[in-house]
């Protein structure tokens, strides 16, 4: 089985509220997620992070710490996703690869359905 390991960013605001995207493509389109996505080559995770989530949402974060590490297996791979609680450093999030996003509070993670590997995440937000 082919295995992908990505990064993905559980960003906080000053409200503690968390935000979340809506993939608008692929197999799992319409499903929640946080944001990031495959390390290149040479990258460590925090810079793959930063990368990515200027790429997705044209905003900068400050990485603040690993909060856990999900090892899932889809049907088609094995995913290893580094999930980093994050803030924003500068700008606001415009999506530019999503369908959609909202920021939620502690109560309303479970108001949206997550990918299977994302949703591990949820109950150590």
């Amino acid at each position: 089985m082919k295995s992908i390991e990505v990064v993905a960013a559980i960003i906080r605001d000053d409200e503690g509220r968390i935000f979340a995207t809506q993939r608008g493509y692929g197999e799992w389109k319409d499903w929640w997620e946080f944001p990031g996505g495959k390390m290149e080559p040479g990258e460590t995770p925090e810079q793959a992070l930063k990368r990515e989530i200027r790429e997705e949402l044209a905003t900068s974060i400050t990485v603040d710490r690993l909060l856990r590490t999900v090892e899932w297996d889809y049907p088609k791979f094995h995913l290893t996703m580094y999930c980093y609680l994050c803030h924003i450093e500068a700008g606001h999030p415009v999506l530019l690869e999503h369908e959609a996003a909202c920021w939620l509070r502690a109560t309303e993670l479970d108001s949206v359905k997550w990918l299977p590997a994302d949703a591990e995440v949820v109950n150590f937000v």
